[in-house]
C-alpha cells in the first residue's frame, strides 16, 4: 500500500514538469483540447515516467517536510522545459505582428478562444505550419525523451539552475530564423513601399495611403504561398532548436 502512496505522489509531482508545456506552450495551446484534457494526460506521462525510473522517482522517499519544496521545484522546472517553445512560437508571432503591420492588417488580428486573446494574422498562419511541422516529425517523441531524461539530470525533487546563456543564445537564434521566415515577404513589402513613395512624388494627387495597402495585400497573398512552400526547412530547423535547447536549459 505504501508503495503505490508513494508512487502516486511522485506522479502528482513528476506531472507538474510536464503540465506547462501541455497547458501553456504551443504547439499544444493552438490544439482545441481543453485543458482538462491536456492535465490528465499530463498526469498520465508522468505515472509512465515514474514508473520507468523508480530510482529517481517514488524510491527517493521524500519526507513531509520535503513535498512543499518538491512542488515548487517541479513546477518550475516544468516552465523552465516550457520556455523553449514559447519563445520559438513568440519569434514567429512577432515576424507575423511585423507583416501586419506593414500590410494594414494591424487592425485584423485572429481572436484564439483558447488563451481568450488576440493573434496577428500572418502570425497565426507561421505559427500553425510550425505546429504542423511539430506534430508530424519526431516532435511529440522528442519531448517525451526530454521529460524522461530530464530525471536523470535533475532527479524528482531538486531544483533546477538554468543557464541564462543558453536562454539568450537560444532567443537570439530563433528569432534570427523566424525574421528568415518572413524575410521574403518583408523584402517585397519593402521594394512596394519604395515604388509607392516614388509614385507619390510623381502623382501627388493620387491617395497612395488606400492605394498602398491594396497593393501591398496583393503582393502579399502571392508571396505568402511561396513561404510556406520553400520555407519547409526553416521552419523544422526552428521546432529542432526549440527541442534541442530544451534540455540544456536545465
Amino acid at each position: 500500500m505504501e508503495l503505490y502512496q508513494n508512487q502516486l505522489i511522485a506522479s502528482l509531482l513528476i506531472s507538474l514538469r510536464i503540465a506547462p508545456t501541455l497547458a501553456f506552450a504551443p504547439p499544444f495551446t493552438l490544439l482545441r483540447v481543453p485543458v482538462t484534457i491536456r492535465l490528465l494526460l499530463a498526469l498520465w506521462l508522468a505515472l509512465w515516467i515514474v514508473l520507468a525510473n523508480p530510482d529517481q522517482t517514488y524510491q527517493r522517499g521524500l519526507s513531509e517536510a520535503q513535498l512543499i519544496p518538491a512542488v515548487i521545484s517541479e513546477l518550475f522546472l516544468g516552465m523552465v522545459l516550457s520556455i523553449a517553445l514559447q519563445f520559438a512560437f513568440a519569434a514567429l508571432l512577432t515576424a507575423g505582428r511585423a507583416i501586419d503591420i506593414q500590410v494594414g492588417f494591424g487592425l485584423a488580428q485572429v481572436a484564439d478562444p483558447t488563451l481568450r486573446q488576440q493573434l496577428p494574422l500572418v502570425g497565426t498562419l507561421f505559427s500553425y505550419a510550425a505546429a504542423a511541422i511539430f506534430f508530424t516529425t519526431t516532435g511529440p517523441a522528442d519531448l517525451l525523451a526530454i521529460w524522461s531524461h530530464s530525471l536523470n539530470e535533475i532527479p524528482m525533487g531538486a531544483m533546477a539552475s538554468p543557464s541564462l546563456s543558453t536562454l539568450l543564445s537560444y532567443i537570439s537564434a530563433v528569432f534570427v530564423v523566424a525574421v528568415g521566415i518572413a524575410g521574403l515577404v518583408l523584402l517585397v513589402l519593402f521594394l512596394v513601399d519604395i515604388a509607392i513613395a516614388f509614385m507619390s512624388r510623381t502623382l501627388p494627387q493620387m491617395n497612395m495611403l488606400v492605394l498602398g495597402f491594396q497593393v501591398k495585400t496583393i503582393a502579399l497573398l502571392i508571396t505568402l504561398p511561396f513561404v510556406f512552400a520553400f520555407s519547409g526547412s526553416l521552419f523544422l530547423r526552428l521546432m529542432r532548436l526549440a527541442i534541442d535547447a530544451t534540455p540544456d536549459l536545465i
